[in-house]
C-alpha cells in the first residue's frame, strides 16, 4: 500500500480532492500533509479530513533534513505536490527517486519555470493568445517544471475567455485527472519503502 505525503502551499483543493477520491480504500494511505505556510487553508481541509498536517519553514525546505525526517517517521513511499510553490530540495528528490510528482496548470514545456504558478500561468496563457491550455503531471527533479512528463490533458480556450475562465477549465481537468494518474502510477505497485 503506497503511503503518500501531499505537499501544498495554499487552499488545498487538489489535496482534498485526491484524498476524497481514495476514501474508504485500503490500498492507498495519506499519512501527512506538508505545507510551507502555517496560514494555508490546506490545514483546515486536513483537519476536516482527519489527516495530520505540518508546517515547515522555508529554511527547512532549503535543506530538507527535517522534512525528510518527518516523511520517514510517517513511512512515506511517495510525494504528491498539489499547489506547492517551493522547490523540492535535492535531498528529498534523491530519497524518492521517480516517486515525486507535480501537477502544473499549463501544457509544459510552455508556461513553466520559476514564478509560473497559479494565476500567473493563466494570465500568461491569455496574453500569448493561446487557443488551448491544460494540465501537465510530471516527475519532479531538482529544477522547476523540468521533470519527465507523465500525462497531459487539454482544454480549448476561446478569445473571450478571461484568465479566470481559463483557471476554471484547468481546475476541472486537475480534479478529474490527478487522482486517476496517482491511481495508475501506484495502484498495483508494492510499496518501495524508503531508501537512503
Amino acid at each position: 500500500m503506497p503511503r503518500i505525503a501531499i505537499f501544498a502551499s495554499g487552499s488545498g483543493s487538489n489535496a482534498e480532492n485526491i484524498i476524497r477520491f481514495f476514501e474508504g480504500r485500503a490500498d492507498f494511505s495519506f499519512p501527512v500533509i506538508v505545507s510551507n505556510r502555517s496560514d494555508a487553508y490546506v490545514h483546515e481541509r486536513a483537519k476536516a479530513l482527519g489527516v495530520p498536517s505540518v508546517t515547515f519553514a522555508k529554511a527547512d525546505f532549503a535543506d530538507g533534513t527535517r522534512v525528510l525526517e518527518r516523511l520517514r517517521a510517517n513511512g512515506v513511499d511517495a510525494v504528491v505536490l498539489a499547489g506547492f510553490l517551493l522547490r523540492v530540495p535535492q535531498a528529498i528528490v534523491d530519497a524518492f527517486p521517480g516517486r515525486i510528482i507535480n501537477i502544473h496548470p499549463a501544457l509544459l514545456p510552455k508556461f513553466g519555470g520559476k514564478g509560473m504558478y497559479g494565476h500567473h500561468v493563466h494570465e500568461a496563457v491569455k496574453a500569448a493568445g493561446e487557443t488551448e491550455s491544460g494540465i501537465t503531471i510530471h516527475h519532479v527533479n531538482g529544477r522547476y517544471d523540468e521533470g519527465g512528463i507523465i500525462f497531459q490533458a487539454r482544454c480549448p480556450i476561446s478569445p473571450l475567455d478571461t484568465p479566470d475562465d481559463i483557471a476554471r477549465k484547468v481546475h476541472a481537468l486537475e480534479y478529474e485527472h490527478y487522482p486517476r494518474v496517482i491511481e495508475r502510477l501506484w495502484g498495483n505497485a508494492p510499496a518501495h519503502g524508503m531508501h537512503g
